[in-house]
This record gives structure tokens, sequence and C-alpha cells, in this order.
């Protein structure tokens, strides 16, 4: 037959049975054994975006955020680069010339030397920002005849100048340029 106890003596530790008797500081005694955490459990927005970022439930968060921009190749800010377009070769009706791929430090009168070596030039114009006047790496040429043009994208494209290759291709007109 089971006997039962009031549970009043049960709960106090016996003597010696390994319990630590606190010291003079009322501290209690830390073992140096690592516990690990229970994991946080995830709320249904967390495990959507999960599902739709392919993140393994075992990974935290930041560390994954980390994988995926270094596969994806981002930039520092945490915003994914752009891909590197494909020159588009606009074939030489008119004698403006559109000159992409220029050196940042690259002014008009150095396009209009450049350019004067194989042709007249009309008119250089490196594209600006508007707010600090800082170069956005292309430019245009107007080149006195249709003949010339045609001869400066073939003596010029691909042309290294201030430290970079030259894009030198004709310009869209401005019909063609509204369309797409």
């Amino acid at each position: 037959m089971a006997t039962y106890s009031s549970g009043r003596n049960s709960r106090r530790p016996r003597a010696g049975s390994g319990s630590r008797r606190r010291t003079g500081d009322d501290r209690p005694s830390r073992s140096k054994s690592f516990t690990p955490q229970p994991a946080v459990k995830k709320s249904l927005w967390e495990k959507i975006t999960a599902f739709f970022t392919n993140e393994s439930p075992g990974t935290p968060r930041v560390e994954q955020t980390r994988k995926i921009n270094s596969s994806n190749g981002s930039s520092r800010d945490g915003q994914p680069e752009r891909p590197a377009r494909k020159a588009e070769s606009v074939e030489v009706t008119t004698p403006r010339l559109y000159v992409g791929n220029l050196s940042f430090e690259a002014t008009e009168s150095d396009l209009f030397e450049l350019f004067n070596g194989v042709g007249q030039v009309q008119n250089a114009e490196v594209v600006t920002y508007k707010h600090n006047q800082r170069s956005k790496g292309f430019a245009f040429v107007q080149m006195l005849t249709v003949e010339e043009a045609q001869r400066a994208v073939t003596e010029l494209h691909d042309k290294e100048f201030l430290g970079r290759k030259l894009l030198v291709s004709g310009a869209k007109s401005s019909e063609h340029h509204s369309a797409s």
C-alpha cells in the first residue's frame, strides 16, 4: 500500500545531498558550463519571409542577410548592384555621336581635341548632374558630316582615353529615344 507525505519535508534538501551553502555575500554560485538558450518562436510574418528568402530555420536572420548579399554581389549599403549593361551599338545615320564609358575627369575641351583628330567637330557636350555639375560618364559629340562621324566610330571605339575604353556609337535620335 502506498504512503503519502504532506510534502512539507520532501521539498527541503537533505543534508549532504549536494546542495551548497551560501557564503557570506549571499550570492548563488554559478557553474561555468554553457546552457543553450531555447529557440525563439518565429511569428507568422517571420515564417512567411523566411520561406520566400530561402532562410534556413537554424540560421540567424542577420547572418542569413549577409549570406544573401554576398552571394548576389551587392554593394556595401545593402542595395543590389545593377548588372552591367551591354553596349548597344547604334548605326551612325546622323553626325551626332554618343560617347560612353567616359572618365569623370574628362572635359568638353578634351573631347573636342580627341575627335578633332578624326574630323571637324561642331560641338562636344559632357552630360552632368544638375545639382553638383559632376559628369555622368557619357557625352555627345556633333561632327560636321555623317562620314566623319562614321570614321570617328571606327577609329575611336574601344580606344583608351583617360584610363577608360571609350564606347563610341551613333546617338539615338529624339524620336527613337522617346519611343523606348
